[in-house]
């Protein structure tokens, strides 16, 4: 099952393990270069079905760091095209997260102690958000957005999708998940408006629902679009697996073809019960109750644990993320622990182990 091709629309993948985006702060410009193409470009070597580019910031603003990856700009887009080019030579599909950081940005990348920058500070900016709601206390208040900047960060997105779609990516995955500016005008923890936009549920899912409509009327009919969400904010009185039913079903009325299903992200003290596949319940009750294909994600490390997530229904396919950072190649290695014929880059054949 893990190793079964998987047909989204137009777009069929040659398994069902996807490279989790992962942001690698390495960009000063905002511009992929030679550690995009290697990093990358190794996972579609290694044998993943699908290469899903980190999150990408549509504006200067929806960077979480100043050494964020984005696509905001034609050049960004020209930077990542042959690095599509090289993802899909090797037979793997190549995907990309757009996102916005929201109340979460103008933070130091892990590299540089990950702290909150001022707005005054050198490299740091003004963050803006559902409501004036810091993320933490050391993080900046954000400036509570507009009707009119609502509309402008919208149209942000439709314009990085566009550029997504010239750089030749068959697959886009719009980011409502981790505390991000979307999944803060979801959960009631960071949306408090008073307007259309805040208050009761279908006021939280206003913007996040408009930008996805935005994205699915520009996204070609003949490909997919996914978007991953937090399903719980693992916070009482957040949002919850049960909200997360709601727009699921609302997402699925769009057009979206796959839930991502992660969690967490909107507060720094939240108790997040992390252990092996930790997540996955949440994708298995979204694809069972709403009927629409999910991706399990979180602590998935084990070729049988990937198989089992699949074979059982909990999942359509599984994204793993520090696992691959660890081991590139994994998919090869776990072909071979589950006894399917997988083949090699010609030039590893010769490596390949013999069951």
């Amino acid at each position: 099952m893990l190793f079964a091709p998987w047909q989204l629309r137009s777009v069929t993948l040659r398994n069902r393990i996807i490279v989790a985006p992962m942001c690698q702060y390495s960009t000063p410009d905002g511009v992929a270069g030679d550690w995009h193409m290697v990093h990358l470009g190794s996972r579609a070597v290694g044998g993943a079905g699908m290469v899903m580019v980190e999150a990408s910031a549509v504006s200067p603003e929806g960077r979480i760091s100043p050494d964020d990856l984005g696509i905001w700009n034609d050049a960004q887009a020209a930077a990542l095209r042959p690095i599509v080019r090289f993802i899909e030579e090797q037979g793997a599909v190549a995907a990309i997260q757009i996102a916005h950081a929201g109340r979460k940005a103008s933070t130091a990348s892990p590299f540089h102690g990950a702290a909150p920058i001022a707005p005054s500070a050198e490299r740091g900016w003004q963050p803006i958000g559902a409501s004036p709601l810091p993320f933490s206390p050391q993080h900046s208040t954000p400036t509570q957005m507009s009707i009119a900047e609502i509309e402008r960060v919208r149209d942000d997105f439709v314009a990085a999708a566009r550029r997504a779609l010239n750089a030749g990516f068959s697959v886009l995955e719009l980011h409502m998940a981790h505390g991000y500016l979307l999944h803060s005008f979801l959960s009631p923890i960071s949306n408090q408006r008073q307007d259309t936009y805040g208050g009761s549920r279908e006021n939280r899912l206003r913007f996040p629902l408009e930008v996805a409509r935005a994205l699915r009327a520009l996204w070609p009919e003949n490909l997919p679009l996914w978007v991953r969400i937090s399903a719980s904010d693992w916070v009482p009185g957040g949002w919850d697996i049960e909200q997360s039913l709601v727009l699921a079903s609302e997402l699925q009325k769009i057009g979206v073809d796959v839930i991502d299903c992660s969690s967490g992200g909107m507060t720094p003290d939240a108790q997040i019960p992390a252990g092996p596949g930790f997540q996955v319940p949440f994708a298995e009750r979204i694809r069972h109750e709403v009927k629409i294909p999910t991706v399990a994600v979180g602590l998935i490390t084990e070729p049988m644990q990937a198989e089992q997530i699949l074979v059982t229904g909990q999942a359509d396919a599984v994204a793993l993320a520090r696992e691959l950072l660890r081991s590139p190649y994994w998919p090869l290695h776990a072909a071979h622990a589950l006894g399917v014929d997988w083949s090699w880059p010609q030039q590893y054949d010769r490596a390949k182990p013999s069951h």
